[in-house]
């Protein structure tokens, strides 16, 4: 199972409309997202981007719609909803919403992923940041990483840039790792191909110059993360920049990334991150109700006279239940009749015993009471 996901959605804003009110005078508001609609050559250019990808083999893919600065409750708008219903059903290929926050200075403040924008985000299946400074890749691989309801699962890097504007530290990696996010590499800027237009970072190079930019910045980003969470996606506006899974991972293999891990980079490890952005629904990524389970060495083993008292009290407990069903008292043992010593038990050992006893016990017993026969027989004669 291949999966791709970054396949760019351009936005489309909804056409602000006026409404009065008393003394504010006339306020632009944006159309609901009901009211949105993709024209039929940009739907039928996305229908053969999807028609693309089922031939090359990939069985999922997830459709990214691109955010700058901030979410800012007022004005934006879910474009993948309407587009969703406007394509047609296809078998063998599952479809996935992604949302992509662009941060750049602007946005060092917040960025909106806040409690106050949580019903805003809940509609889309993944979250990804793209910072572009210090300061936001800072707080993207630390604290937007932390299971909730607002975790951000990838984190994209601007890779056709002439230089990375931050340092990939080793540690903000590796936090970054450990906390389940991934570090994504879009092979549309190796084939010199069309960007995503909605990017808007700022620097952004074409051509020969953005070729040379990309394998700089993804052998570095090999190197730090030393090919662990790493995913691989097109991010492709054309068709004509589309590659089918092999050929993308013959690509990672000249950035000096093991073959297993280019293969995983698009199968094992995007299908990961999908199970794990289902827990951004759940509370602190919680997948099911915990159980407690108590090790054997802690628990101690119930002794011998414990289950001769849990004995007797059932007992009681029963005579007591069927005295009250019948309506006759039933006689219940004292305790000196339960520490009388059982007679009957006695007896039945002494015969045990006697028993095993050995044939050559049993003869010198005869030959005892022999000698005790001879000696009356001798007293009497005597007197």
């Amino acid at each position: 199972m291949y999966i791709d996901l970054n396949v760019p959605v351009l936005p489309i804003q909804g056409q602000p409309i006026t409404q009065s009110k008393k003394g504010k005078g006339k306020q632009p508001q944006t159309q609901p997202t009901s009211t949105i609609a993709f024209t039929p050559a940009q739907v039928s250019a996305i229908e053969a981007r999807i028609d693309l990808l089922l031939h090359l083999g990939y069985t999922v893919i997830a459709f990214n719609q691109t955010v700058q600065k901030k979410i800012d409750p007022k004005m934006h708008v879910n474009v993948l909803d309407p587009l969703l219903s406007q394509l047609r059903k296809r078998s063998g290929i599952a479809y996935l919403k992604r949302l992509t926050i662009v941060l750049d200075e602007e946005s060092e403040k917040g960025f909106g992923l806040t409690t106050s924008s949580a019903a805003l985000v809940a509609p889309y299946d993944i979250l990804a940041l793209t910072p572009t400074t210090a300061t936001t890749f800072s707080l993207a691989c630390l604290t937007h990483t932390q299971p909730s309801n607002l975790t951000t699962h990838i984190i994209s890097l601007p890779l056709t840039l002439p230089r990375l504007p931050f340092n990939l530290k080793h540690t903000l990696i590796r936090s970054a790792i450990k906390n389940g996010a991934v570090f994504e590499i879009t092979y549309a800027g190796a084939l010199g191909g069309e960007a995503d237009p909605s990017l808007g970072v700022a620097g952004t190079e074409s051509g020969s110059s953005a070729k040379r930019n990309w394998w700089a910045a993804a052998r570095e980003v090999i190197r730090v993360t030393k090919g662990k969470g790493i995913i691989v996606s097109s991010g492709a506006m054309n068709q004509a920049d589309l590659r089918a899974p092999r050929d993308v991972g013959n690509l990672l293999t000249f950035l000096s990334l093991a073959q297993n891990l280019a293969h995983d980079s698009s199968t094992k490890t995007p299908q990961a991150l999908i199970l794990r952005a289902q827990t951004r629904k759940t509370y602190r990524a919680i997948l099911s109700e915990p159980k407690l389970v108590i090790p054997e060495h802690l628990t101690q083993a119930p002794s011998e006279q414990d289950e001769a008292v849990e004995n007797q009290q059932q007992a009681e407990t029963t005579g007591l239940v069927a005295s009250a069903l019948t309506g006759q008292e039933q006689p219940v043992p004292t305790q000196t009749e339960a520490a009388k010593p059982n007679t009957k038990k006695r007896t039945l050992e002494e015969a045990q015993e006697n028993e095993e006893r050995t044939p050559a016990s049993a003869e010198k017993d005869g030959a005892a009471r022999k000698r005790k026969k001879k000696k009356s027989k001798g007293a009497a004669e005597r007197s």
